[in-house]
């Protein structure tokens, strides 16, 4: 095993914002100072088009799989307590990665 990737998504409502400007400056400072705190990589993924939710991403990669596990609790804990905004949906995914690119070959020599 070389290492494991994790996910985590979730869902801000935000249904008393009228406009996508403002959904946009309460949504851009929380994914900023995720990149900035901590060692994930943060995307909008969805709604950006609609002015009252939208879903964020974040990812990491380790050789630890609790390591990962508990960065990514750490950034959904940040993400709640961070904005102005309901969390109404949350995601977590941990991956294995392969085994160094070994094939099924290389373990019947």
């Amino acid at each position: 095993m070389l290492g494991y990737v994790g996910t985590f998504t979730c869902r801000l409502d935000m249904p008393w914002v009228t406009n996508l400007k403002e959904k946009r400056a309460l949504v851009r400072p929380v994914v900023e100072r995720l990149k900035a705190r901590f060692p994930v990589s943060v995307a909008r993924l969805d709604g950006l088009d609609s002015h009252d939710w939208e879903i964020i991403g974040a990812v990491t990669v380790s050789n630890d799989a609790q390591w990962v596990e508990e960065t990514l609790r750490r950034v959904a804990e940040f993400v709640v307590s961070n904005g102005e905004y309901r969390v109404s949906d949350e995601s977590f995914e941990v991956w294995p990665l392969g085994d160094g690119g070994r094939d099924d070959e290389d373990e019947d020599a």
